[in-house]
C-alpha cells in the first residue's frame, strides 16, 4: 500500500507516520516540503502531487486550526480548510485511492447536553467550524472513498497544549481561573493515529464502511476539571514538581471573550465507530496520564 500523507509535522501527523508505516510505504509531506507540493495554501499543487505520486491511501492531517486568527482570515481558512481538501478529494477519485480525512466538533453550535451523533444537522459558530464542515461537503460530494473522522480537544506529547499551559501556569501562579461551561473529551493525537491505522486496514477489507465517523477519548470533563486532573496527575507522575497554584477556580466562558465563539457542547457519540470497526476506545483520562508521563 502506497500512503501519501498531508501534514506530517502536526500533532496528528506526526503520530500517523508511526501509525501508517506498519501498512505500507508512507510519503510524508508538510507545507514546505522540497520535493512536492505539500502546501494547502496552493490546492492545485497538492492536486498535481497526487497525481504525480498516485498513492493508493491519502491522509489529510494538514488544516488551518487557529480558531481565533480564521475570523480575521476567512478565505485563507477556506482554502486551506475546504478548497484544498476538495481538490485532493477530487484526485482521489479519478484514481480510486481512499481520502482519510479529519474534522472537528466545531461543526456543531454546542447546544444543549447530549453527544453529538453523526446524523445531527451541523449548524458551526465559527469561521473555522464554517470551513471545516465545506471541507467534509466537498470530500462527500467527490465520489471519492472516504473516511472522515471528527474528533475534538486534540493533544499531544509533541508541541504545546492545554495540559503543559496549565502546568507552567501553575508553577508560576497561586491562583488559575479555567473556564467550566464547555464539555467535551480530550483526545490524544496517538489515540487518532492508532484508530486510522485500524480503520484502514479494516476498509480494505469490508468497502462498504467508508464514510463519516465520530472518534474521541471516552468520557467527558470541562476545561476547569481538566485542568484540576492534570495537576493531580503531575503530582502523581512527579512528586518532586513545584506547583505555587493553591486554587484552581471555576469561570465561564464570558470570562474569555475571544474573537471566534465556542461551543459548549463538544460532546462526540462514538458508538457508529465503535461498532463498525469493532474498537473500545480508552477514557480520556489514561491518555492525558500517559502524555504526562512522556513530558515531564
Amino acid at each position: 500500500m502506497n500512503i501519501l500523507l498531508f501534514g506530517k509535522n502536526g500533532q496528528v501527523g506526526w503520530e500517523l507516520q508511526r501509525s501508517l508505516s506498519v501498512l505500507g510505504t508512507v510519503t510524508a509531506l508538510d507545507f514546505d516540503s522540497a520535493d512536492h507540493c505539500g502546501d494547502f495554501a496552493n490546492p492545485a499543487g497538492v492536486a498535481d502531487t497526487v497525481r504525480a505520486l498516485r498513492p493508493d491511501v491519502i491522509v489529510n492531517a494538514a488544516a488551518h486550526t487557529a480558531v481565533d486568527k480564521a475570523e480575521s482570515e476567512p478565505e485563507f481558512a477556506r482554502t486551506l480548510n475546504a478548497t484544498a481538501p476538495g481538490a485532493i478529494a477530487q484526485e482521489a477519485a479519478r484514481l480510486g485511492a481512499w481520502l482519510v480525512h479529519y474534522s472537528t466538533d466545531y461543526v456543531f453550535d454546542g447546544s444543549g447536553e447530549r453527544p453529538w451523533v453523526e446524523t445531527d444537522t451541523p449548524a458551526p459558530l465559527n469561521v473555522y467550524g464554517r470551513t471545516k464542515l465545506e471541507g467534509e461537503q466537498l470530500i462527500q460530494q467527490s465520489g471519492a472513498r472516504h473516511l472522515i473522522l471528527r474528533t475534538s480537544w486534540v493533544y499531544a506529547a509533541r508541541g504545546g497544549n492545554f495540559a503543559k499551559t496549565m502546568l507552567r501556569l501553575a508553577q508560576e501562579r497561586e491562583r488559575l481561573t479555567v473556564i467550566d461551561d464547555q464539555w467535551g473529551a480530550p483526545t490524544g493525537a496517538d489515540l487518532l493515529a492508532d484508530v486510522t491505522a485500524h480503520a484502514l486496514r479494516h476498509l480494505q477489507r469490508q468497502p462498504q464502511d467508508a464514510g463519516l465517523y465520530h472518534c474521541v477519548a471516552a468520557g467527558e470533563t470541562n476545561w476547569h476539571l481538566y485542568a484540576k486532573e492534570v495537576l493531580a496527575l503531575a503530582v502523581q507522575a512527579q512528586p518532586a514538581i513545584k506547583l505555587k497554584a493553591n486554587e484552581v477556580a471555576p469561570v465561564p466562558t464570558s470570562s474569555f471573550p475571544t474573537p471566534a465563539a465556542r461551543p459548549h457542547n463538544s460532546r462526540l457519540d462514538t458508538t457508529h465507530l465503535q461498532n463498525t470497526f469493532g474498537l473500545r476506545l480508552p477514557y480520556w483520562q489514561a491518555g492525558v496520564a500517559r502524555m504526562l508521563a512522556e513530558s515531564l
